[in-house]
């Protein structure tokens, strides 16, 4: 036999008060690209090798060897890396320097130690 318990007549009508975002739509979607950005290991080690770097920037020349990769396939992640704000590319006759946009990193950690 199932039992069936009575509802109060003062329960609200919902369980819940609906929750408060501690960021707006847009600046998730700001983040999330960021952080897809930054979710690939080879992006990160670039990340690391261009903060590292002489006056925090690097030549794509000298990202290849230590990522193990092809010019074309660095200037790709890097690519990714631009178009979601972590890095600034600077061309400088056929090279193209990189420098990691600390204000990005910033915020992308401040909103990692709101949740």
């Amino acid at each position: 036999m199932t039992s069936v318990t009575p509802i109060a007549a003062d329960a609200p009508e919902t369980c819940c008060t609906p929750a408060k975002s501690a960021v707006s739509t847009q600046e998730a979607a700001r983040m999330a690209t960021v952080f897809k950005a930054m979710g690939d290991p080879t992006r990160v080690r670039l990340l690391s090798l261009i903060a590292a770097g002489e006056q925090g920037e690097a030549c794509v020349c000298d990202l290849t060897d230590p990522v193990g990769l092809s010019q074309g396939t660095v200037s790709h992640h890097m690519r990714i890396l631009a178009e979601a704000g972590l890095v600034e590319r600077e061309q400088r006759g056929k090279w193209a320097y990189y420098s990691v946009v600390r204000p990005t990193l910033d915020a992308a950690a401040a909103a990692l130690r709101t949740f």
